[in-house]
């Protein structure tokens, strides 16, 4: 494991920042005293509202179920009210921060219980942050605006993630939740779906934050499946599910008209008269391989 996207130079912290041991969890005072201590303000652009709830930090911990020894992981710690309770947990996390004036800040406060990447998370080379070991957990507390575009990152493209419980806005868990035939169920639900299965895990009180957010808050808990569900192609898979999904409200032979005809619907089992809420992920893998492949009737999307 190594550093990533060392950044600008941080602003330096105004006075002392007051020693707490790194097991023990911040409470909202606490998490004041660091702020104060180092000039910082949350940033609204990277969706900064911090934990100072001790037992909301405990309850996640618990039902992240991780272990001493576990590997284990965390975005966007911001001043490391979650890792606190990783690590009072026996883990020494890897934690990945964006924001280059809170990387020294959780260095000088979590010493060696932590390893802290300076990084964003949907740019950083993960093989390189975790190495290839796989069973790692993933404990969060994303950023509600690029929550959805890192689990399917972390889903699609890194194996070694075993299980993640992270904290989002409720709409946004509630999508990725989803079943067929939901009114909410669309993308991400069916982009997830392929690699893991999700559930809600419990709600979050916007009380427990500093700033308080506008939205409540749920966790979910994604746990990998053995193997992917199968498909001839991945990149067919991706671009039909967005295609027609873009267009929520009409047809598939209208929304996919151009990708698949009648032959293609037919060969799965479909008359291209369904919306695309209507098809579980099975289904899509089985449009996308149909049309995929090189010698099928009905499709022109290649992979």
């Amino acid at each position: 494991m190594s550093e990533l996207a060392p950044g600008s130079s941080p602003i330096p912290p105004i006075s002392p920042i007051p020693p707490i041991p790194p097991e023990a969890l911040l409470t909202r005072s606490m998490l004041l005293s660091v702020m104060e201590a180092s000039g910082l303000e949350p940033r609204r652009t990277l969706g900064q509202n911090f934990v100072v709830d001790p037992n909301t930090i405990r309850r996640i911990v618990e039902r992240s179920g991780v272990r001493p020894g576990d590997r284990v992981f965390e975005i966007g710690p911001g001043l490391g009210s979650l890792t606190r309770g990783l690590i009072a947990a026996g883990t020494r996390p890897v934690v990945v921060e964006i924001d280059a004036q809170l990387v020294p800040i959780l260095r000088a406060t979590l010493g060696d219980a932590a390893e802290v990447v300076q990084g964003d998370a949907l740019a950083v080379d993960w093989s390189q942050v975790l190495g290839g070991e796989p069973g790692w957990v993933g404990v969060a507390n994303l950023p509600y605006n690029v929550a959805t575009a890192v689990v399917i990152r972390l889903a699609e493209e890194v194996p070694v993630v075993q299980r993640l419980l992270v904290m989002v806005q409720r709409e946004v868990g509630e999508r990725w939740v989803a079943t067929p035939g939901s009114k909410v169920y669309g993308i991400p639900s069916v982009l997830l779906a392929r690699h893991m299965a999700a559930r809600l895990a419990g709600g979050v009180s916007p009380e427990v934050f500093h700033p308080k957010p506008r939205v409540d808050s749920v966790l979910v808990e994604l746990i990998r499946r053995d193997r992917p569900v199968e498909t001839a192609s991945p990149k067919a898979f991706g671009d039909l599910v967005r295609a027609a999904f873009q267009q929520r409200r009409k047809m598939l032979r209208r929304s996919l008209a151009g990708r698949v005809d009648a032959d293609g619907f037919g060969a799965v089992g479909l008359s291209g008269d369904e919306r695309p809420e209507m098809l579980d992920v099975e289904t899509w893998c089985r449009l996308a391989t149909c049309v995929a492949a090189p010698s099928a009737p009905g499709g022109t999307v290649s992979a």
